[in-house]
C-alpha cells in the first residue's frame, strides 16, 4: 500500500497528495475540453486520409495493370504484324524473282530465236550467193565452150539462146 501521509504530517503537506490532486485536475480539465474526443478525431481522420491514399494506391495500380496488359497486347499484335509483314515481302519477293527468271528466261529464247533467225537468212544468203556464182560460172563456162565448138558469129545467137535457157533453168 502506498503511503499518502508521513506520520505526523497532515495530508494536504505531502507533496504526493498535491500531485495527485494536480493529475486529477488535469484530468478533468482534459475531460472537460473534449480532448479524448478530439485525440479520436484526429486518429478517425488520419485513419480515413490512410485509407483514402491506400485505396488510390489500388486505383493507380489497378490502371498500371490494365495499361501494362494493354501494352503487352499491343506488342504481341505488333510482332505479329512484323511478321505478317516479313511473310508478305519474302512472298514478293519470291514472285518478284520468279517473274524474273521468267522473263529473263524469255528474254534469252528470243534472242536466240532472232539469232538463230538470222543466222539462218545468212545461210539461205550464201546459198543464194554460191548457187548465184555457181550459174555465172557455168554460163561462162557453157559460153566459151559454145563458142568453141559452135565457131565464129554464126552460132552466136544459138549461144546466147542457150545461156538464156541455162539461167532459167538453174534459178
Amino acid at each position: 500500500m502506498v503511503m499518502l501521509a508521513v506520520e505526523g504530517e497532515p495530508l494536504w503537506m505531502n507533496p504526493t497528495f498535491w500531485v495527485g490532486v494536480a493529475f486529477a485536475i488535469l484530468i478533468g480539465f482534459m475531460l472537460r475540453a473534449k480532448v479524448p474526443s478530439m485525440i479520436t478525431k484526429a486518429l478517425d481522420d488520419r485513419a480515413a486520409a490512410i485509407k483514402s491514399e491506400i485505396d488510390e494506391a489500388k486505383r493507380l495500380r489497378e490502371e498500371a495493370e490494365k495499361l501494362l496488359a494493354d501494352y503487352k497486347k499491343k506488342r504481341v499484335e505488333a510482332e505479329s504484324e512484323a511478321q505478317a509483314i516479313i511473310e508478305n515481302a519474302k512472298r514478293e519477293a519470291e514472285a518478284l524473282a520468279a517473274e524474273t527468271r521468267r522473263s529473263l528466261k524469255e528474254g534469252l529464247e528470243r534472242r536466240t530465236k532472232v539469232a538463230e533467225d538470222k543466222i539462218a537468212r545468212a545461210e539461205a544468203q550464201a546459198v543464194s550467193e554460191v548457187r548465184s556464182t555457181a550459174v555465172d560460172v557455168a554460163m561462162a563456162a557453157a559460153e566459151k565452150l559454145l563458142a568453141e565448138k559452135a565457131g565464129g558469129a554464126a552460132g552466136a545467137p544459138l549461144v546466147d539462146q542457150a545461156i538464156r535457157d541455162l539461167k532459167a533453168r538453174l534459178n
